[in-house]
């Protein structure tokens, strides 16, 4: 009778730990007994508990999914409370046997760990986890202005006032003009197309032609209240910049390395002197 192979793992963190993170608890297994886990909330008391329960433990090692925002403030703490914490990717702890539920997902996650079967994932240091919130918060604001625009196309096309057409950019020098002026109340096209920068590639009797105003109030409503939107946007966003930029400079300040990367700007006598240079 043929006998079945086994093979057998070797035990990498023995004194390893599994956390399931949740929006409303997060379920922490020390082991595969059903006394080795327990649930514990998300506020900060929680956390600390949590803490002491797997200091109790022995508890050195400790494994947790990359769940949303949610993992972000208790990985802070048990990194400030001197546990070794790694934060892996779901797929990683994706159990493909029996039903899933949120003790079993705690226990799998402690057992792939123990077993030394799971990686960390990139965590940027502080400066940089720092600059990526403002960037993706100023990308937010930059997808929400563009739906703005989009919403006060659409508007102005209701009201056959056809600015898209005779300018490239609605929001630019010549479209805002137009559209300020506009909600403050002239409609004639003739003197909103004498607002035309003498870049713009239309004639002003064309971008007349175009801006002929059919009477709709709602419609003048609702670009009243994209555009003050917009403008608010706009704000943010220059304000996210002025952010952006201070935080850069102070991380160039005490990073030596840093500061010999960066070009300082040239003065307007050198920058005169070169351009004549280049002319000779």
């Amino acid at each position: 009778m043929e006998t079945k192979k086994q093979i057998s793992l070797e035990v990498v963190n023995p004194n390893a730990a599994g956390i399931d993170i949740g929006s409303r608890s997060h379920w922490v297994a020390v082991g595969q007994n059903a006394e080795d886990v327990k649930q514990f909330g998300v506020y900060s008391q929680d956390q600390i508990e949590m803490c002491d329960w797997l200091r109790s433990k022995n508890v050195q090692s400790i494994a947790m999914e990359s769940t949303g925002t949610y993992w972000q403030n208790l990985f802070s703490t048990l990194v400030g409370q001197g546990f070794d914490v790694i934060l892996v990717n779901g797929r990683q702890t994706k159990n493909i046997k029996g039903k899933k539920t949120d003790i079993k997902d705690c226990q799998w996650i402690q057992k792939l760990h123990s077993l030394g079967l799971l990686s960390a994932s990139f965590l940027p240091d502080s400066d940089t986890d720092t600059v990526r919130t403002y960037s993706r918060h100023r990308q937010n604001l930059l997808n929400q202005s563009a739906s703005c625009i989009k919403r006060m196309q659409k508007y102005l096309r209701l009201m056959n006032m056809r600015l898209e057409v005779v300018v490239r950019d609605i929001v630019g020098l010549t479209g805002s003009s137009i559209i300020e002026a506009f909600l403050n109340g002239e409609y004639k096209g003739e003197e909103l197309a004498k607002l035309r920068h003498y870049n713009c590639k239309k004639s002003q009797e064309e971008i007349a032609k175009a801006l002929q105003f059919n009477g709709r109030k709602d419609y003048l409503f609702a670009l009243q209240q994209e555009w003050s939107s917009y403008k608010h946007l706009q704000e943010q966003i220059k304000h996210t910049d002025i952010q952006i930029d201070q935080l850069l400079k102070e991380v160039i300040e005490k990073n030596d390395h840093k500061k010999q990367h960066i070009i300082e700007k040239k003065s307007t006598s050198e920058k005169t002197r070169m351009d004549l240079q280049k002319q000779i």
